[in-house]
């Protein structure tokens, strides 16, 4: 296991750090090999059903790209975008536990993350118009979709950052908490999803995402054909049983 990115279960959930304070959580060539043979570990694991993705320290997040690497010809991009993450469609449940900030590249994993849990002392942005450049990594992409149109204009444009109390005003993040509690919660919240059954949070996620580019009319025959298939499955029924016998559901996934 590469020394820039740390892995710990519990229980159903993966926790995967990036460890490179020193840095401020950049990411190099290595940070994002490793990231990405995680990421595909994760999809590939049933016993996987929830990721957390977050950083060392308290310092940041991420810092994006790690420009001391790039100078010298290293490349943090994957077939599955930046960090092995940006250009991914990820099956499973993926929270970023927002530990300090993240711009740039950093706030492109995030908002590549389908919740955050958000240090209360963090900011976030894209200042690449401030260096001449784009976000190349998703955020000029995904921030109109996750913000009202004016405010993604701004925030790409102006290049400013903002900071976490705005970020959950504006829906960027789930919840604001002190520093220190932003794993821990991001994990309760994880433990919470990795509650219900796998296969149905993951046909949930699917729905949604797809619905986001459809019609309502496209939607809904995503929708039925996924409706049809959850109530078919072992755990529709699992479900059922453990309800009238009054227990705990055991989901397999199926």
């Amino acid at each position: 296991m590469a020394d820039e990115l740390l892995r710990e279960r519990r229980g159903h959930v993966e926790i995967l750090t990036i460890n490179r304070p020193e840095a401020r959580n950049a990411i190099n060539r290595a940070t994002a090999l490793a990231m990405d043979a995680a990421f595909d570990d994760c999809e590939s694991d049933d016993d996987v059903w929830v990721v957390v993705l977050t950083g060392s320290d308290t310092k940041a997040f991420s810092a994006g790209m790690d420009l001391k690497a790039f100078a010298t010809g290293e490349f943090p991009m994957t077939a599955n975008g930046f960090g092995g993450l940006t250009k991914r469609n990820f099956s499973k449940p993926l929270i970023a536990a927002a530990n300090g900030s993240a711009l740039a590249g950093g706030f492109e994993l995030m908002i590549s993350c389908d919740m955050v849990i958000a240090a209360d002392h963090a900011k976030f942005g894209i200042p690449e118009a401030q260096r001449g450049l784009v976000a190349g990594a998703g955020g000029l992409i995904r921030l109109p979709k996750r913000v009202p149109l004016a405010v993604a204009y701004e925030m790409a444009l102006t290049a400013d950052p903002i900071d976490a109390q705005r970020a959950y005003e504006l829906g960027l993040v789930n919840r604001v908490v002190p520093g220190d509690q932003v794993l821990d919660v991001a994990i309760a919240l994880a433990e919470r999803i990795a509650k219900n059954a796998p296969l149905a949070v993951r046909t949930s996620k699917s729905i949604m995402h797809q619905a986001l580019e459809l019609t309502e009319e496209e939607a809904w025959g995503v929708n039925d054909a996924a409706f049809g298939m959850i109530g078919q499955s072992a755990d529709a029924l699992e479900g059922a049983i453990a309800f009238a016998e009054k227990r705990e559901p055991n989901w397999q996934g199926k």
